[in-house]
């Protein structure tokens, strides 16, 4: 393995003007940097995509006029096979299981923070840069956390839950400590050509309709087979295409009348059922959260590293935490508690809500907060 230089960083470059300025803070900081771009997925072809979209043609040569811009190289990389295999493989099959899935953060743990990273240490970088908002700090017993980003608006702390202390020694994040408008007014003031362009829509590879018709259009064999629409207590209120095109709390498009506002309550794949209720049928006092990982990996059991002047202690029942079961949703006071003590093989915990949430969906992520701080997460199972 080749000599890692710690002043030579590879900038995982989407075409936005975020990742572009991260490649302009770290020139300006004297470092060489080197820009990348992943070739993701193909173009849909149709005629009237999205143009919100990243990682698509258009984006990776919006990548490489930013790199010739900043005089830096460039290179663009082709993981087509892997993010099929690891994340749109993945998308579809949680569908298909009546499960919502979140690719961003899948994306994220299997190939940015772990392929993208072998890359980058094998053009001899000795850290890989990307352009999220989030803050990483550094405590003087060498233990790294992660805070939330000085915008709140755009923090995206919540997709990062399963980083750990080795990979967070080799990641930066340049533009955390900005707001979106004043990394705007940086790229404008160098004369970035991305620095108005529009932000990227969340599911990249779905670039025109519904998701249900691009798993209809590209899975076909996923798409599920006709079943019934039913109440709380198993009233047949109409029929489904197919489960794949439903997730919890969705309120629109259910394909049913009825004089009342109702919700997707539950989704039974093994009877190919789709459960509507009321609003307050759709409440839960808390969560299962499974999978769990923790930021401070390894240290867990015994007690974490400090969080500021106070210690944060061991994670333990009864615990206090902030959880945020979807990206925009704000964090809820809530109570952790351990149903097992695999700490560091991705456990299993409950959490109780201080007052009840309708936004539990199995298959998106969990993540715990105390403060400003990311503790971990992992991903929902069941409300409870």
């Amino acid at each position: 393995m080749s000599v890692l230089k710690k002043d030579r960083v590879v900038v995982a470059m989407s075409g936005g003007v975020d990742s572009s300025v991260a490649a302009l803070l770290l020139k300006g900081q004297g470092l060489e940097v080197i820009g990348v771009s992943m070739k993701t997925h193909e173009e849909s072809g149709e005629s009237s995509p999205r143009s919100k979209t990243c990682c698509a043609e258009k984006d990776i040569g919006d990548a490489r006029a930013v790199c010739q811009r900043l005089d830096i190289p460039f290179y663009p990389l082709n993981f087509k096979e892997e993010f099929r295999e690891n994340v749109i493989n993945y998308f579809v099959s949680e569908y298909g299981q009546g499960r919502t899935p979140n690719p961003c953060v899948v994306c994220n743990d299997r190939l940015k923070f772990a392929e993208l990273l072998r890359k980058a240490r094998e053009l001899g970088a000795y850290y890989l840069a990307t352009g999220h908002y989030v803050q990483k700090s550094r405590d003087q017993s060498g233990v790294y956390h992660l805070l939330r980003s000085r915008d709140r608006e755009k923090d995206q702390s919540y997709f990062l839950f399963s980083l750990d202390q080795q990979q967070m020694e080799h990641i930066l994040f340049p533009v955390g400590r900005y707001t979106k408008e004043e990394v705007r007014e940086l790229a404008r003031g160098a004369g970035l050509p991305v620095a108005d362009k529009p932000e990227s829509q969340e599911i990249c590879f779905v670039t025109s309709g519904h998701y249900a018709e691009f798993i209809e259009r590209q899975y076909p064999s996923h798409k599920g087979k006709p079943g019934v629409i039913v109440d709380q207590g198993g009233r047949i209120l109409g029929e489904h295409d197919g489960i794949h095109a439903f997730t919890i709390g969705q309120r629109r498009g259910i394909g049913v009348a009825a004089g009342e506002r109702l919700y997707v309550t539950g989704i039974l794949p093994e009877e190919n059922k789709v459960v509507l209720g009321s609003r307050e049928e759709l409440m839960r006092d808390g969560v299962i959260v499974k999978s769990v990982h923790w930021i401070h990996r390894g240290l867990a059991p015994l007690g974490l590293a400090p969080l500021g002047p106070a210690p944060l202690g061991q994670i333990r029942s009864g615990m206090p935490v902030e959880v945020q079961i979807r990206y925009r949703h704000p964090p809820m006071p809530s109570t952790l508690s351990l149903l097992d003590h695999r700490l560091d093989t991705r456990g299993a915990v409950r959490v109780d809500f201080e007052r009840p949430d309708g936004a539990i969906t199995p298959g998106q992520v969990a993540a715990f907060y105390r403060g400003e701080e990311l503790l971990g997460g992992g991903w929902i199972e069941k409300g409870i």
